[in-house]
């Protein structure tokens, strides 16, 4: 059994960010500042929602729990293919609502900061296939850990908030299109 820390699975997370920052500097020879200011949005996107995914909410000691990787405890796989079967199995109304409210809300500023960042993922679809894609990675990365279950319920709540991210961004779009049309 192997307990990760979530001070080490972070700075494992930023070292791999860094490092691939560093190749894409390399490779255009220099540094577009403003733009690692838009990317840095997504990296931090990014940290929270590992924080919230992979470690539990309690907290014991006033410590964030470890996530824990047992390899005898990996089979059977824990995943839920069959869409809002399991959503409301919850022991009380509040876990439900936080599970729920809580798949969501991580992934609203994902639906912001994707087609800000990547201009390839400027639409409706793009973006929410961008975020779903995000969320289809961390179910995967879940599996080998006992503690965590894979769930097409988190899948399509996450891409949810995406689309919902992407609504406040281009409502923020056209109130700044207005504002400056009025001003102009």
């Amino acid at each position: 059994m192997v307990t990760i820390p979530f001070l080490f699975a972070e700075l494992i997370f930023t070292a791999i960010w860094l490092l691939c920052r560093l190749i894409v500097w390399k490779r255009q020879g220099h540094i577009r500042w403003k733009r690692e200011a838009v990317l840095l949005l997504m990296f931090i996107n990014l940290a929270v929602i590992i924080r919230f995914v992979f470690f539990p909410r309690a907290l014991l000691n006033g410590q964030v729990q470890p996530l824990v990787f047992d390899g005898a405890a990996i089979f059977p796989l824990r995943v839920n293919l069959l869409p809002l079967v399991h959503l409301l199995d919850y022991g009380s109304t509040r876990d439900m609502i936080w599970n729920v409210a809580g798949n969501i809300m991580m992934f609203i500023p994902s639906g912001i900061v994707l087609p800000l960042v990547y201009e390839k993922l400027e639409g409706f679809w793009k973006t929410l296939g961008g975020g779903a894609l995000i969320s289809l990675c961390i179910e995967i990365l879940q599996l080998p850990f006992a503690a965590r279950t894979s769930d097409i319920d988190d899948l399509i709540l996450n891409t949810l908030g995406v689309a919902i991210g992407y609504g406040v961004c281009k409502a923020a779009s056209c109130l700044k299109r207005k504002r400056i049309g009025k001003n102009s």
